[in-house]
């Protein structure tokens, strides 16, 4: 058995990458934005906030990623609302990974010594006075390895966008494939495809993180 890849088809698939990128990035940024607000309002939200933050949490988290999609993108036009495919695809991907990122979010909140905010309300600030200028920063600092993992996943689970007629890196795949009836050669380029960009995320990643971390926190503090 050869490998029979065709090397014309890597322009095509390059467009499916761009794709990937484009929607991991947005989505991405969907969920830090509506995570740490979520996770405020689980940690600091009266029960009339906390509540629905824990449902929609527990929603999200509790179903499958491709049932959620699908709901989007079948399911609303049964209540006359018809978005478009990529606009799915964003919606579905962002409240996902939204949800998760709430709880490594409310984790790294929790994690701040609590004499910090006692000390922000000393010395006059408001509650969110001491939230956005004591707390969130350190809890962003703190939040950047398990939210590392998060990432990497929304990249790889963003390859299910395909099933609704985005040419991501796997839609393209999937058209060059069914199109040449190539399917094995087609896929493992499309996995090194996906493994590629793994790796430099984490590269950049751990990057950020040395370059963040909080001095007396780090990987060597324990060391003798």
């Amino acid at each position: 058995m050869s490998f029979l890849f065709k090397w014309e088809w890597l322009p095509k698939m390059a467009s499916g990458l761009v794709v990937t990128v484009e929607v991991t990035a947005t989505c991405i940024a969907i969920g830090i934005v509506l995570g740490v607000l979520l996770a405020l309002g689980r940690v600091y939200g009266r029960r009339p906030i906390s509540l629905p933050c824990s449902l929609f949490i527990q929603f999200f988290r509790g179903t499958p990623l491709l049932v959620q999609l699908f709901i989007i993108y079948y399911g609303l036009p049964n209540w006359g609302i018809r978005l478009p495919a990529f606009v799915s695809g964003i919606l579905a991907l962002g409240l996902n990974t939204a949800a998760y990122q709430a709880e490594y979010f409310r984790g790294a909140i929790q994690s701040v010594k609590k004499g910090q905010m006692l000390a922000a309300r000393s010395l006059g600030m408001s509650l969110t006075q001491s939230i956005r200028f004591v707390i969130l920063p350190q809890a962003l600092r703190l939040v950047i390895p398990a939210w590392s993992n998060e990432l990497i996943l929304m990249l790889k689970s963003s390859s299910i966008i395909y099933l609704v007629t985005i040419y991501d890196i796997m839609g393209v795949s999937q058209k060059i494939a069914a199109r040449h009836f190539n399917y094995f050669d087609v896929y493992v380029v499309a996995a090194l495809f996906y493994l590629a960009l793994v790796l430099i995320v984490s590269l950049l990643l751990r990057l950020l993180e040395h370059r963040v971390q909080i001095p007396g926190l780090g990987v060597h503090a324990d060391r003798r």
